[in-house]
């Protein structure tokens, strides 16, 4: 069996950018994000962005890979000037499977007026649709930024950056059963909650890390939820689970079919990465889909293992350096 202690997180997730000199300063600007590590491989022919929320002093001074709510942004040399240059987009007969990223706020409204005076975009703002606590922002690349509010410290009219969190990442699953129990059992995180959407036919299930003995599955309220990062939510449309002609989800990494690429993965830290692969070996056998095996690659002290669903799960230590 897998085992699990104090130092297992979410760390962080990533998505695919065009230029970083448009996607960097959407991020810090418009939502108060801050560059906490840029790590360039050039021999590879990429730069990695890490971006975070320092929204309070247990984080400041922390290295990226030891905290969660972490947006790393992958840059991959010359794309900037590819044209045209598509992300996000359905491809080789597969719906995609990346949702959004979620950022929670103190003032909902507030913080989307200053959005639209800044001259971001949206996909939903908080009048359109039967929703009204939610809305969905666009970042230069087309991906979507779904807001929900914490209220904390909320004042009228007024929003803080210093209070926003990365809460969630969203991506679709075929059978919530197999997902919810991998992500429970080889991953160690716990189900946080579940929201079902009778009328739209489809349920939310929203896993995190929650290392305290006496925290009680499933029933966790949203405003709590709102609170926390390195929350993934798996979104189960109803019947895909029992339809045989579905092809499944696009994990945004395939470019069979000519797929395009966009989000990346999503990481989990430990202290003992080495320790954590060869359990999910012992536990999983040949079961275990591994994208790249503990320190493979040519760069060390990470692995790449996929979930039910083929996305891409990173792990690494809280020591690692690139």
């Amino acid at each position: 069996m897998v085992s699990f202690d104090n130092s297992f997180i979410m760390n962080h997730t990533c998505i695919r950018i065009k230029d970083p000199k448009v996607s960097v300063p959407f991020y810090t600007e418009n939502f108060g994000m801050e560059v906490v590590a840029t790590l360039p491989f050039e021999q590879s022919g990429f730069t990695l962005y890490m971006l975070a929320f320092i929204n309070s002093e247990d984080v400041k001074g922390k290295s990226w890979n030891t905290r969660q709510g972490i947006l790393e942004l992958t840059h991959n040399h010359g794309a900037e000037t590819e044209e045209p240059y598509n992300m996000g987009e359905p491809n080789g007969g597969k719906p995609r499977g990346f949702g959004h990223i979620c950022f929670s706020v103190d003032n909902i409204e507030a913080a989307e007026a200053q959005l639209l005076q800044s001259g971001v975009q949206f996909k939903k703002k908080l009048s359109d649709g039967r929703q009204k606590n939610i809305a969905f922002a666009l970042d230069p690349n087309g991906y979507w930024i779904e807001l929900i509010e914490h209220g904390s410290g909320k004042q009228a009219g007024k929003t803080s950056a210093a209070t926003y969190r990365f809460n969630h990442t969203m991506i679709r699953v075929r059978d919530p059963k197999v997902s919810v129990e991998f992500y429970r059992s080889v991953c160690g995180m716990k189900l946080l909650s579940t929201r079902v959407h009778e009328n739209a036919k489809f349920t939310l299930y929203f896993l995190g890390y929650d290392h305290d003995p006496e925290f009680k599955e499933n029933a966790l309220e949203a405003k709590d939820q709102a609170h926390r990062e390195g929350i993934i939510e798996l979104t189960h449309n109803w019947g895909t689970e029992n339809d045989s002609s579905f092809w499944g989800y696009h994990n945004g990494n395939s470019t069979e079919n000519g797929a395009v690429q966009d989000f990346g993965h999503t990481c989990i830290s430990c202290d003992d990465p080495a320790k954590f692969c060869s359990e999910i070996d012992a536990q999983l056998g040949d079961k275990a889909d591994w994208a790249l095996k503990w320190n493979h690659g040519k760069m060390k002290g990470i692995a790449f293992l996929r979930d039910p669903d083929g996305y891409s799960i990173e792990i690494l230590g809280s020591s690692f350096k690139a």
